[in-house]
């Protein structure tokens, strides 16, 4: 069966193609991913205020959540697709087994963690009252399906480490579309409200695990193998994962954790500048997807090429990567920039929230090639099993230029617009610094 062979060949036939094939259900999935949390809140929020103010408080955990997953699951795609590369098949099988042994330990961690300080991690978030009530609800519950989402996350890089993206993508298609048919039923014919909408999430995320579950060890359609003798730690192939996992988990943290930052910067000029800044931020999750695509991507694909020592066609399909990142990004921003005042009023009727958002998009398109280049620049890194470059240039992005010289320029008065040249800055100088780590990898292994 084709399926059960590598596919490194195939790709260095035509590295180009190969990028597109992983890249364009990489983006359909996300898409996707993102029509499953626009369904659910739109539900909540037909409930009422109360309830989509209680799950906004919940929101947080679950993004450190997802942060950590993510985060491990580029040390996985990197590490298999590098050995899938080096055509040592028994190494990747064993990523793959430590792969679901970690997402044992996490979910046994969290589910714990969950259980009995829930309360205490809503108060500190800052809930109180009846919506903390409406929030422990959703949580308690949720709190059972926190595996689900670990193992739905750690399934689809084990995939995506050795090339397979459309299976993701089908099975978050199946996830959403019983999502949007549970979400009604369990939140009003069965009046259970916003526990209603965490049982639907929780069945979704079961359903989608089960479908990994059937593809991956009844159907065993893909190239990887699963041996249950096999599940134990194994030291080596855990710290390969971790030196790409851990700095890519940390710096989702840092960068939610610069939101929250920015969020008490922006509150001080004014409520609509903390709205803009939101629907904006939303924007752009939006935008960089088709980059994001790209990226995880070109993490397997380099991480192939490298593992096989195939140096030509890695330098080739990076630059063919970037050049058409940037491409894309121009495309955009002229896009965005000639209608960011058609956009802005699909997302609020204030009319101070569309004219700040609309002066802070204007501003900030116009370094998007340079989050593109920083983004893809991280990504390659990893696929040279190299983590550190993504979080010091995140660390440096994030906490040492965007907070620090947003808070000097309200200090000193300047107009908000300063916050937003703040954030220009930052990007430009993480993009130099990514690049730089890209090169300094590419001279110490010798790739050029």
């Amino acid at each position: 069966m084709e399926s059960k062979s590598s596919r490194l060949e195939s790709f260095l036939q035509n590295p180009p193609k190969a990028l597109w094939t992983m890249a364009l259900p990489i983006v359909a999935g996300m898409l996707v991913q993102t029509l499953f949390n626009v369904i659910d809140i739109m539900f909540i929020g037909w409930v009422g205020a109360d309830e989509i103010t209680a799950v906004a408080f919940v929101s947080p955990l679950f993004f450190i959540i997802i942060g950590l997953a993510v985060g491990l699951g580029a040390g996985v795609t990197a590490t298999i697709a590098q050995y899938i590369g080096k055509k040592d098949k028994e190494s990747a099988d064993k990523v793959a087994n430590q792969t679901i042994l970690i997402g044992l330990v996490i979910t046994l961690f969290l589910t714990i963690l969950g259980e009995f300080f829930a309360k205490d991690l809503m108060t500190l978030l800052g809930a109180e009252g009846e919506i903390l009530n409406i929030a422990l609800s959703y949580l308690k519950i949720l709190i059972y399906g926190i595996g689900l989402v670990v193992f739905s996350l750690f399934f689809r890089a084990i995939l995506a480490g050795e090339g397979e993206t459309k299976i993701p993508m089908y099975i978050g298609l199946f996830g959403t579309i019983m999502n949007l048919i549970l979400d009604p039923i369990f939140i009003f014919t069965l009046d259970l409200k916003v526990p209603g909408a965490a049982i639907a999430t929780v069945l979704s995320q079961f359903l989608m695990v089960v479908a990994y579950i059937y593809y991956i060890f009844i159907k065993k359609s893909t190239y990887l193998s699963f041996r249950f003798p096999d599940f134990q730690f194994n030291k080596p192939i855990l710290s390969k994962i971790f030196q790409i996992g851990i700095p890519s988990s940390l710096s989702m943290l840092i960068i939610s954790f610069g939101q929250v930052v920015m969020n008490r910067i922006l509150i001080n000029y004014s409520n609509e500048a903390v709205a803009a800044y939101q629907v904006v931020s939303r924007l752009d999750m939006l935008i960089f997807i088709p980059i994001l695509g790209i990226a995880i991507s070109l993490t397997t694909i380099v991480g192939m090429f490298y593992g096989a020592q195939e140096f030509e066609k890695l330098r080739g399909i990076v630059a063919y990567g970037l050049r058409h990142a940037t491409i894309l990004t121009l495309l955009l921003v002229i896009v965005l920039y000639i209608s960011a005042s058609k956009i802005l009023p699909l997302f609020s009727e204030n009319q101070d929230v569309i004219a700040i958002g609309v002066t802070y998009l204007k501003i900030i398109v116009l370094v998007y090639p340079f989050v593109g280049y920083s983004v893809i620049c991280s990504r390659i890194c990893q696929a040279l099993g190299k983590g550190v470059p993504l979080l010091v240039t995140t660390i440096t992005r994030v906490l040492l230029i965007t907070a620090p010289l947003s808070y000097y320029f309200y200090i000193i008065q300047k107009p908000i617009e300063y916050v937003w040249y703040a954030q220009v800055i930052a990007i430009i100088f993480a993009a130099l610094i990514s690049y730089i780590w890209m090169r300094y990898y590419f001279k110490k292994f010798a790739i050029v």
